[in-house]
């Protein structure tokens, strides 16, 4: 009797213990927004290294302690496994589900039986959108996705509306990524790039290339064509 009185003294500590640490999170949230109201505050939780606290808000994560009583900007590494846990924990904030992508509104490319999917937010300006298309035409056994994103320059738009008018989009990208030969305008027509920067603006896409994997999960910026391949991989595993 005195096992059991005392097992269920223990559940009940834990069950009124599982309340308070969330009051207690939610307390820190509400320290931080009236300390900056500028800032978006989403969500805090423990980061499991040396009591500090993880916030993430506005596409960002920091650090810091119950008090509120700093801010830790910067990346914290894992000693034991080297992993950067503020890179991992972005990636997996950032992602979005693949199948919510606007696809329709994409140039589609299939290479070999393009079992592999991936997502690729460009500009037509952009010069690191063209050395990782001069890598990416390599890899086979693909179904790429580009989504014309003109935020560079002034004429970025003018380029994207003319590769979406092509006859063949795909070979109007493909010419111009790879030999930067523009398309020969011949008509205008309805394009749904206004559509892809509003999508891109509500998801924080603020570079090209930004490169969405079929988990979700979302690389900024260009990446060796081996990485590239190996996140490939992972993704592909990751789905259920």
């Amino acid at each position: 009797m005195r096992l059991a009185a005392s097992l269920c003294a223990t559940f009940l500590a834990l069950a009124l213990g599982l309340p308070a640490a969330a009051q207690d999170l939610d307390r820190i949230k509400s320290d931080l927004r009236k300390k900056f109201p500028e800032a978006q505050i989403e969500s805090v939780r423990k980061s499991g290294y040396g009591g500090l606290l993880e916030v993430a808000g506005g596409g960002e994560v920091f650090y810091t302690d119950e008090k509120t009583s700093f801010l830790l900007l910067g990346t914290l590494v894992d000693t034991k496994t080297r992993e950067n846990v503020t890179e991992a924990r972005l990636r997996k904030i950032s992602a979005i589900k693949f199948d919510s992508l606007p696809l329709e509104s994409a140039i589609k490319i299939v290479r070999g039986n393009g079992s592999r999917r991936v997502a690729i937010f460009a500009d037509p300006n952009c010069g690191y959108c063209k050395r990782f298309e001069r890598e990416l035409v390599n890899v086979t056994d693909i179904t790429v996705y580009t989504f014309l994103y003109p935020i560079l320059s002034a004429d970025s738009s003018e380029k994207s509306k003319a590769i979406w008018c092509a006859p063949d989009r795909a070979v109007a990208w493909m010419d111009l990524m790879l030999k930067d030969v523009m398309p020969t305008v011949t008509a205008k027509c309805e394009t749904p790039i206004d559509k892809v920067v509003a999508f891109g603006r509500d998801k924080r896409i603020s570079g090209t290339p930004t490169i969405f994997f079929e988990d979700g999960e979302r690389v900024p910026g260009a990446m060796p064509i081996a990485n590239f391949e190996k996140r490939l991989a992972d993704a592909k595993s990751a789905k259920p």
